[in-house]
């Protein structure tokens, strides 16, 4: 099997980004975002997903964490696609449910190119750390959108919007690991009757 590695660098007025993503890694990351809590949950990503993530991030933080954690998404979408490339022999679905101490969050996907983004996540406070909560949605958006994804992300408990949030992105991760995985029985085709994802 080729490596299964992407290096995406993006460059805007807002934010600058680096990133290197290994597929089939052992969960390795050295991350700075200048989100602390955004570097826990994508150290979090990078582990429970078994990728080896390497990314910095120069945002204009003194704006707010808008750009820097919308922008990351696009780039992280954007290395997923490139590291896929054919997606010959990828299983394409992925799901779990990931409970968390009082919370349980499913996250479900489909790499099918088509891109689509089902949220349903309840969080109650406006912020986690320098984080801003309602930037969930906009981070999964992009990189749905950009890796062409299907991602339903869907909680069924959770008080704690820390847990409910790490729950999303540990689910992200496991689901994303599973559709990833190569399946001998498909190894030189892709999994659509129509030949192509």
């Amino acid at each position: 099997m080729t490596d299964r590695i992407a290096v995406v660098e993006r460059k805007t007025k807002e934010t600058e980004i680096r990133m290197e993503l290994d597929l089939d890694g052992e969960g390795r990351s050295e991350i700075d975002t200048g989100i602390g809590f955004f570097d826990h949950m994508l150290a979090s990503f990078a582990r429970h997903g078994f990728f080896n993530l390497k990314l910095t991030v120069k945002g204009d933080l003194y704006v707010d964490c808008h750009h820097t954690i919308e922008d990351t998404g696009i780039v992280l979408g954007e290395a997923i696609r490139q590291a896929l490339g054919d997606k010959k022999g990828i299983r394409r679905y992925g799901q779990r449910f990931l409970p968390m101490d009082e919370t349980l969050v499913l996250a479900a996907l489909d790499l099918s190119g088509r891109p689509y983004f089902l949220y349903d996540l309840n969080l109650t406070t406006d912020r986690v750390g320098n984080f801003d909560t309602e930037m969930v949605r906009e981070f999964f958006y992009a990189v749905s959108y950009s890796a062409g994804m299907n991602l339903h992300m869907k909680q069924f408990a959770g008080i704690n919007n820390h847990h409910i949030i790490e729950a999303a992105f540990k689910a992200f991760a496991k689901a994303l690991d599973e559709a990833t995985q190569i399946d001998d029985r498909m190894r030189d085709a892709v999994l659509s009757t129509k030949g192509t994802l």
